[in-house]
C-alpha cells in the first residue's frame, strides 16, 4: 500500500485535558455564527486540531470519529453512497459540487476522480488526517426534526482542510455509515504543526527569462506548465511577469465578477478550478445564478446553481492575470485570481474537450474583461 495515500498513526495535537475547554469554546463560536475554520482560529487552533478535540464521548454539538486507511480506497467506496457534496476551499474561495464519486484512481500519491459532476485532482501526500464529523444544527433544540450535518473531512499536516464531503438528501446513508465503519479508527490521533514560511522567490534577475519564454512557446499541453516552473525555479505570478505581453496580461480585480456575469448572460460553458493544496476541484458547464453579497466583513461573488455553488471573496483579490498556454490543440486561455498573500484563489477556462480548440466565445469574453490589453491570439 502506497505510504502517500495511507495516513500514519500519531499523537494528539494538544493535551487531553484541553479538549473539554476547546469543545465548549468552539460550540460557543459556532453558535455565534462563525464558520468552523473561523471558530477554530478564534481559539488559536487550526480547524483540524479543533475537530480532533471532538473525538470521543461528550455532549457537544460536533462529534468527530478519526479515520485511518487508504484515502484512495475510502474515496472509491463512496460511489455506493450516491450523491454527495464535494467541498474544496482555500482562504478566499469555496467550491461546492454535488454528484457521485466515480472513476477514482491514483498513480502513486496523485489521484483523480472523473465522475460526471465530481471532477477532482488529488494530491494524497497532503492528506494527513481524516474524520467522520456529525454536527447538530444550531437550532436543533427548537426544531428537533432538523437532521444533523454529516461529513467526511480531511486535513493536511498543519490542520488546513484539503477536502470535505457532505451527505445530501439523496445520499444512501446506510452505505455512508458502512464507509465510516470500514475506515474508523477511534485510537488514531494526529499532530498538526504550524504552517511553514512561504518558499523564498528568486529575484527576477536570477531567472533565465529568455529560456522561460522559449520553453513556454514550445508547450504542447497545459499540464507541462508545472514542470516548466520547476525547471526554471520560477513562482507562478513571477512567471507571468516575465512573459507579460507575450503570454500573460494583467486584468482588473473586478474582472472575476464580470467574467461570471457575462458567462451567465451568454450561456457560455466554463471551467472553474479551486485548489486547497491537497485537492483541485473542477466545475465544467454553464453558470446561471450569479449573486454578489456585501457584508460588513467581506464582499463575495457567488454562483448559486443547482449542483454547483462558488463563493469567492472579491475583497481578497489582489491581482488577476489572463494567461495563454500553447497546446497541440491551439492556445488555451485562463483567467487566474490571486489574493494578497500571492495564493491562487481560482482559475477559469472555457469549457473544452481534449483534442478540441478553445471556444471562440470564451476568447471574446476574456478580451472584454476590464483592464485586459490586446491578447496575442487576437492580434
Amino acid at each position: 500500500m502506497n505510504a502517500a495515500v495511507t495516513n500514519p498513526p500519531s499523537a494528539p495535537a494538544y493535551p487531553p485535558q484541553a479538549a473539554p475547554d476547546i469543545r465548549e469554546r468552539f460550540a460557543a463560536a459556532r453558535a455565534a455564527g462563525k464558520r468552523a475554520k473561523d471558530a477554530a482560529e478564534s481559539l488559536g487552533l487550526s480547524e483540524g486540531a479543533a475537530v480532533a478535540a471532538h473525538a470521543g464521548e461528550h455532549g457537544h454539538p460536533l462529534k468527530a470519529q478519526p479515520l485511518q486507511g487508504s484515502w484512495l480506497e475510502l474515496l472509491q467506496a463512496l460511489e455506493a453512497c450516491g450523491p454527495l457534496m464535494a467541498l474544496t476551499r482555500n482562504e478566499g474561495t469555496v467550491h461546492e459540487k454535488t454528484g457521485v464519486y466515480r472513476h477514482v484512481s491514483a498513480t502513486g500519491p496523485v489521484g483523480i476522480a472523473l465522475g460526471e459532476d465530481i471532477d477532482l485532482r488529488l494530491f494524497f501526500a497532503q492528506w494527513h488526517a481524516g474524520f467522520a464529523v456529525t454536527e447538530l444544527a444550531h437550532d436543533a433544540a427548537q426544531d428537533p426534526t432538523k437532521p444533523p450535518s454529516r461529513s467526511l473531512q480531511f486535513y493536511n499536516a498543519h490542520g488546513r482542510a484539503v477536502h470535505k464531503i457532505f451527505t445530501r438528501d439523496a445520499t444512501d446513508l446506510a452505505a455512508f455509515d458502512a464507509v465510516v465503519s470500514r475506515f474508523v479508527q477511534p485510537s488514531a490521533g494526529y499532530v498538526f504543526g504550524p504552517e511553514p514560511a512561504p518558499a523564498a522567490v528568486l529575484p527576477d534577475a536570477d531567472i533565465d527569462a529568455q529560456g522561460l519564454r522559449e520553453a513556454w512557446a514550445a508547450m504542447q499541453d497545459t499540464h507541462e506548465f508545472f514542470g516548466l516552473t520547476k525547471k526554471f525555479g520560477v513562482e507562478r505570478q513571477q512567471s507571468f511577469r516575465l512573459v507579460e505581453g507575450q503570454f500573460a496580461w494583467r486584468a482588473a480585480p473586478r474582472a472575476v465578477a464580470r467574467l461570471l456575469d457575462e458567462a451567465a448572460v451568454d450561456g457560455l460553458p466554463i471551467m472553474v478550478f479551486v485548489g486547497s493544496g491537497g485537492c483541485i476541484q473542477i466545475h465544467t458547464g454553464p453558470v446561471r445564478n450569479i449573486q454578489p453579497l456585501d457584508t460588513p466583513r467581506a464582499q463575495w461573488i457567488n454562483v448559486l446553481d443547482a449542483g454547483f455553488n462558488l463563493h469567492l471573496r472579491t475583497d481578497m483579490i489582489a491581482s488577476v492575470w489572463v494567461v495563454e498556454k500553447p497546446t497541440a490543440d491551439g492556445v488555451v486561455t485562463s483567467v487566474e485570481a490571486f489574493d494578497h498573500a500571492g495564493e491562487l484563489m481560482a482559475m477559469f477556462f472555457g469549457a473544452r474537450k481534449p483534442g478540441k480548440p478553445e471556444l471562440q466565445g470564451w476568447r471574446d469574453l476574456v478580451a472584454r474583461l476590464p483592464g485586459v490589453q490586446e491578447l496575442a491570439h487576437a492580434a
